[in-house]
């Protein structure tokens, strides 16, 4: 019977000896681990700084404070347009507060198609966002980009009370300006989920969402390199209903811990070599996707523009979850993805690929390239993946998890 520190040992050594090309996927700093790990696990706070259920939060209150303080900072966002609450357990509780505290149920909510690289709880049928509010969607065209005129038909037509601008797996950038005209002209809030790509945007590899947008929500584990959290940035006059929403009408007490863990991961991006490794995962993308094309494969928009790449696999004669398997049989992890007009999720004919969690391991561009032929051979080629395992354990063993 495996013991909880066996498993914790199993898992570093699963991590270590895998090479992880998971978009939504990264490596948490020592640091960041440390704050999960502190004495800030054993308190309730309940309520917001200077309005607590529980005594004994004098300290939780210069927390909370502070990780706001520097939240706002890292994505140069003044107080005097915007607040933000830095309790949302994860993305999809954030986006459920945002909901709930800006529309009524039934309400009409536009985001980006799921199978076109858009998040469940952008209105799918399956999720909260999908059941709870009327949901309608607009698509990538034919060149894989954000159909931008299409966005507008679409709003035009059913007048939705938000729209949604942000993705899941959508390798170009993101026009927010275009996206916040087109809400203002139907009178709708845009709200951004940066998820993926907030910390290209704190970095200055992406463009911001904030001049453009009414509500902005990001998840720290991604880009951020943070705990599993997420944060909503709010107009002033929004964020009162928002934080209701938050707590008391999802949440119960902070995680503060967690709040710990963030304020460690925006405090990194403060630093130069952060906006250094944002700028290096955007290169290790391109680089990987440079290999890919030149090894034949088909990608989504032809590139990309930021931490991630979309593939279709069935040129090589393969289902997402066959090259998957594959991948993952050679100790590289990456996941199926659904790709535009796919007939089911279940079975997705896309591959995405993400190059965050191995530009924290330090890898660069000879690396990718590497990565790239190893996919080649093992999705274009059939080599079998116990020739390619042994390289990419050589591989892993260069570049230590810290």
């Amino acid at each position: 019977m495996p013991t909880i520190k066996t498993l914790i040992q199993k898992e570093k050594k699963r991590q270590n000896e895998t090479i992880d090309l998971i978009a939504s996927e990264n490596i948490a700093s020592r640091g960041v681990r440390d704050a999960m790990g502190s004495p800030f696990i054993n308190k309730y706070a309940e309520g917001y700084p200077g309005k607590r259920y529980y005594p004994g939060n004098t300290v939780a209150d210069e927390l909370e404070t502070y990780v706001q303080d520097l939240a706002l900072k890292t994505f140069k966002a003044p107080k005097s347009m915007w607040r933000v609450n830095v309790q949302p357990y994860s993305g999809s509780p954030a986006n459920a507060a945002i909901y709930t505290g800006l529309l009524n149920f039934g309400d009409t909510i536009m985001g980006l198609s799921l199978t076109h690289g858009g998040h469940l709880t952008h209105g799918h049928r399956v999720s909260f966002s999908g059941r709870a509010y009327r949901a309608v969607h607009y698509g990538v065209g034919v060149d894989g980009h954000i159909d931008y005129d299409e966005l507008l038909h679409e709003a035009k037509q059913h007048k939705p009370k938000l729209i949604i601008s942000g993705a899941t797996a959508y390798p170009r950038k993101i026009n927010f300006k275009r996206i916040g005209q087109i809400a203002k002209h139907v009178g709708a809030l845009h709200l951004a989920d940066i998820s993926h790509i907030s910390g290209l945007i704190a970095a200055g590899e992406h463009p911001s969402p904030f001049a453009y947008a009414d509500v902005v929500m990001t998840t720290m584990q991604k880009t951020l390199r943070g705990p599993r959290a997420g944060l909503i940035f709010a107009r002033p006059e929004l964020m009162e209903k928002i934080d209701k929403a938050v707590f008391p009408g999802l949440q119960g007490g902070p995680h503060l811990h967690t709040i710990a863990a963030t304020g460690v991961a925006l405090e990194e991006a403060q630093k130069k070599t952060f906006q250094r490794y944002q700028a290096q995962i955007v290169k290790n993308a391109q680089a990987l996707a440079d290999s890919l094309a030149r090894g034949g494969f088909a990608l989504l928009s032809g590139g990309t523009d930021n931490h991630l790449i979309l593939t279709d696999v069935r040129l090589l004669g393969l289902s997402g979850k066959e090259a998957e398997k594959r991948l993952e049989a050679a100790n590289i992890i990456a996941n199926r993805n659904t790709i535009p007009e796919d007939p089911s999720p279940f079975n997705p004919s896309g591959l995405r690929l993400g190059t965050p969690s191995v530009t924290s391991r330090g890898m660069k561009v000879p690396q990718m390239r590497s990565i790239g032929k190893w996919m080649r051979e093992l999705l274009a080629e059939n080599r079998p993946a116990k020739e390619v395992r042994p390289e990419v354990l050589a591989l892993c063993k260069k570049f230590p998890l810290n």
